[in-house]
């Protein structure tokens, strides 16, 4: 990110995905997702004027664009190099963080919704999560999976990875990574060589 004087939309957004990943949504206001950033909260307004609702969704947003990428550019070798790479992400964020970061998609996914209505950020968490089974999945079909397979399999590499995270952050431990990591790659490796 760039050390611009007055603070980027993008720098705002990294930094508010920060927080949540940090903290959850609901502990974290826009205020402080603004300290966070750098930024003043008068800049944060103006970008997001919708306010923390708004600002939470591009969080979002990013993060599932910024993982999307990665997957993109690891699966084209293959499923098993895209799931090494998307449980490598996240075993660099927590233990870079000291096990205090996980993924703010999932942040906002758990989070009771503050109304009855379902909130922007919520709406883009299920988005973001769907992208990332669908990468999975294509890359799964591309390579002889069945398509239900495929598309069971990647659901499962979501969710075991997302659970993983959180279950590292409590126990301060990757343990439960590598040992998801291991049976994972197991699974894959059966779906693509059969």
């Amino acid at each position: 990110m760039s050390k611009e004087s007055a603070p980027s939309r993008e720098r705002i957004v990294a930094g508010a995905a920060d927080m949540i990943s940090r903290r959850g949504l609901s502990a974290t206001s826009i205020r402080e997702m603004a300290k966070h950033a750098k930024a003043p909260l008068g800049s944060t307004y103006h970008y997001f004027p919708e306010g923390k609702q708004q600002l939470a969704t591009e969080a979002v947003r990013y993060t599932g664009e910024w993982v999307a990428r990665r997957l993109r550019k690891e699966l084209e070798a293959g499923p098993v190099e895209g799931l090494v790479a998307f449980l490598s992400l996240w075993r660099t964020i927590v233990v870079e963080s000291d096990f205090h970061a996980g993924c703010p998609v999932l942040a906002v996914a758990i989070e009771e919704p503050p109304t009855e209505e379902i909130p922007p950020a919520l709406t883009a968490a299920a988005e973001v999560f769907a992208e990332w089974e669908s990468l999975l999945a294509a890359s799964l079909r591309a390579h002889g999976t069945e398509p239900d397979r495929a598309r069971q399999l990647a659901t499962l590499v979501v969710a075991a990875v997302e659970g993983t995270v959180a279950m590292c952050r409590a126990q301060r431990s990757v343990r439960p990574l590598d040992d998801t990591a291991e049976q994972l790659r197991s699974l894959i490796a059966g779906a693509i060589d059969h």
